[in-house]
């Protein structure tokens, strides 16, 4: 028997529908409806209509209501398409040494940085990983994501890239949200491994890739392309191992300096994530590609540097999204909303840009093609936000907090007073 939900009224929602995937969108380009009511079967929008007419057809049919007595705006449910919340320990160290004026670079190359944090999530119990990931997402959640990227990348073996694979898998049985895992064995080359990046690149690919696809754990792959990482010649054969095995492929790309984005391009991957060092040769291939942008404006808080050029990648013709690198090192934060609207404000983005950053475009880097836009057909996600004018969202910064949280037609959060 079929489950119907009802949610409305509501004073403006925000569709994100016909919108296109690449390029800049104009500020009044968001096509806004009022007074609407959703109507959800069994997880999915069955339809999009006037309160007032919408309603009875919805309690004919049995559906549980949700009547809203205060103006509420709805956007999609929000995509953080970048994270890594499967961790284990703290980088407080590293980020008073980063103010201090050490470089991250520096860090790392004295036992801080990444190598800290792999040396407490090879300590850390699979139940620990799976607390620590469960708790991370229900603040996710209660700030309207409903759909999170969580990488791997913290084991650097091939069993505890796995012990850490497997947590996300089970934190993801036991969360509303969804979570999409992402095996980034390739984050740097162990410190105790004996052999060379080349070689432990084929270890990867011969022996933990086929480990993944065996136990169903991913279908993603992502490389750290960089200085004190892997350089784009190491990188490549092993990309392409991967595609051949059936897996996706994204990049850390440019983040301190290039060649991680031509890499993208060369592989036909789905993002190139970072992108801060990128110059506008960089951003000239990429808009020329069908790789899509992945602005980190949490790594550039977290390590004081620079923000990816957005508007230049969007002017470029580039498709643009943005995630909150929510990780303990560079992007403690973990605020996706705060961080896409102080990108905005710096990069000089539009409403719509921002909102596309963080929905249907942070899904197309996912290849999600069922959520992101509310329409008929897509997944029942909406985040709703007291306020009747949608602007009020990205002009208060991340302090205009959701009061319900809707997945698959369930709301998963609603504020206390809410």
């Amino acid at each position: 028997m079929a489950e119907y939900s009802y949610f409305g009224p509501i004073a403006e929602l925000v569709s994100m529908d016909a919108l296109p995937l690449k390029g800049a969108i104009q500020e009044n380009a968001l096509g806004l409806l009022t007074r609407q009511g959703v109507l959800a079967r069994n997880g999915m929008i069955q339809e999009i209509g006037e309160h007032e007419k919408l309603l009875p057809f919805a309690k004919k049919a049995g559906a549980e209501i949700h009547i809203f007595d205060t103006p509420l705006v709805a956007l999609p449910g929000l995509i953080d398409c970048h994270t890594h919340i499967c961790f284990s320990g703290s980088r407080a160290r590293d980020y008073a040494l980063r103010n201090a004026g050490s470089t991250y670079l520096e860090i790392a190359k004295a036992g801080g940085g990444i190598w800290d944090t792999v040396t407490r999530t090879r300590q850390a119990l699979e139940g620990e990983l799976i607390r620590g990931i469960t708790t991370r997402v229900g603040k996710h959640i209660s700030q309207g994501v409903t759909t999170i990227e969580v990488k791997s990348g913290y084991g650097l073996t091939t069993e505890e890239e796995l012990k850490m694979l497997r947590a996300i898998r089970k934190a993801g049985d036991s969360v509303p949200a969804d979570l999409i895992s992402t095996c980034l064995a390739a984050h740097m080359l162990p410190r105790d491994y004996a052999g060379s990046s080349k070689e432990y690149l084929e270890m990867l690919g011969n022996e933990l890739l086929p480990r993944i696809t065996e136990e169903g754990l991913s279908k993603r792959v992502d490389a750290f392309v960089e200085e004190g990482a892997f350089s784009p010649s190491d990188i490549l054969p092993y990309l392409e191992k991967a595609k051949g095995l059936g897996f996706e492929i994204t990049v850390h790309a440019d983040q301190f300096t290039t060649g991680g984005s031509q890499v993208a391009i060369d592989c036909q991957a789905l993002s190139a994530d970072h992108l801060e060092a990128s110059t506008p040769k960089e951003v000239s291939a990429l808009a020329q590609s069908d790789v899509i942008a992945v602005a980190l404006p949490g790594a550039s808080l977290g390590l004081g540097c620079g923000f990816t050029p957005a508007r230049a990648l969007l002017d470029a013709g580039a498709s643009l999204a943005i995630a909150s690198d929510h990780n303990p090192g560079s992007a403690p934060m973990g605020q996706l909303l705060t961080q896409a609207a102080i990108l905005g404000a710096r990069e000089k983005l539009t409403t719509p840009e921002v909102f596309a950053g963080i929905t249907f475009r942070a899904a197309a880097a996912l290849n999600l093609s069922d959520r992101g836009i509310l329409r008929k057909g897509m997944l029942t996600d909406m985040v709703l936000f007291p306020t009747n004018d949608h602007r009020e969202i990205l002009y208060h910064q991340g302090s205009l907090q959701p009061v319900y949280t809707i997945k698959k037609g369930k709301i998963v959060y609603s504020k206390p007073e809410a």
